[in-house]
């Protein structure tokens, strides 16, 4: 399956980059259920974005650190910290009103959201071949969502702010797409990071102004310290280590695993039901997912391709 022990050995430390974001994850919701859900990502994104700027300062374990010019260091406040902000305002209020496993699973759909924002459409086989892997990542959300307008447990609140940090989530890959041109990914990672982080906590001032004091306890603070470590830094650079390694589309796979991972932390951390909905969307969006990154041209014979 692989081709050296070397891509068998990264192949597996994506793999624990995926159980480390299951648990941040499922870490999340324990953590904005009880603090203030913006206060609670501003606090996170800084400490992680600045730990990550140590790193880059005083080792070699993140790669070479570039210098900024004014012009990047505008588009990294404009670009990176506004748009990775509002994801996180969204996402940290979906998870605090639905499951851990369904917001992951929305934002597993992202791929395919990329794929479509990227290209128009056109009358040739590529544009049925995304828009097919589209609507089948659709026909998942659909199932997942839907139950939520009906009555049950699920509120559709966060169920549609899920659906809209998928969109918020292929919108900032973007944004680090063009911020990819001046600066490796590590770096645009962590500057965007602290950025996103101190603009929450600006706004997430109001929410710890009132009367109702912040939960110190133990518990919470020591995992939110996994949230800023384990997902916030060590995760995301096995994740660019891959990238520098593998081919983008290779590595996306992975993300595949995020929702699975994240279902099986919050079934046993958090007894959030495994439930035949979440299956039977997971398996919709997955597959769309797969065939949207699949490339035809190289699996079949050009002859069996229309032409573009």
């Amino acid at each position: 399956m692989f081709r050296s022990r070397s891509d068998a050995t990264l192949a597996l430390s994506l793999v624990f980059a995926v159980f480390l974001w299951g648990g941040t994850n499922a870490g999340t919701r324990v953590v904005v259920t009880a603090w203030p859900p913006i206060w609670t990502g501003g606090t996170r994104f800084l400490c992680a974005g600045l730990l990550m700027i140590t790193l880059l300062r005083w080792t070699s374990l993140l790669g070479p650190r570039t210098p900024l010019t004014p012009s990047t260091e505008r588009q990294l406040w404009l670009r990176g910290g506004l748009s990775l902000a509002i994801y996180i305002i969204c996402f940290n209020w979906a998870i605090r009103l639905t499951s851990a496993s369904h917001v992951a699973l929305y934002l597993g759909a992202a791929p395919v959201w990329a794929v479509l924002w990227e290209r128009r459409p056109g009358w040739n086989f590529e544009t049925l071949h995304r828009y097919g892997a589209a609507f089948l990542a659709l026909a998942g959300v659909i199932v997942l969502f839907w139950p939520s307008l009906h009555g049950t447990e699920a509120d559709w609140r966060g169920e549609a702010l899920g659906i809209a940090s998928s969109v918020l989530w292929t919108n900032y890959g973007r944004q680090c797409r063009v911020l990819g041109s001046a600066l490796p990914a590590m770096e645009t990672t962590a500057h965007t990071m602290w950025r996103a982080g101190l603009i929450l906590l600006i706004i997430g001032m109001a929410e710890v102004a009132g009367p109702a004091d912040i939960d110190w306890r133990a518990d919470l603070v020591a995992i939110h310290v996994y949230c800023i470590v384990a997902g916030g830094v060590a995760a995301f650079g096995i994740w660019n280590y891959a990238l520098r390694r593998w081919p983008t589309s290779k590595v996306l796979l992975f993300n595949n695993l995020i929702p699975l991972s994240t279902m099986l932390w919050a079934h046993y951390t958090l007894d959030e039901p495994m439930t035949a909905t979440f299956w039977a969307a997971m398996v919709l969006v997955v597959a769309g997912v797969l065939l949207g990154q699949a490339r035809w041209q190289q699996l079949m014979p050009g002859s069996a391709v229309p032409p573009e």
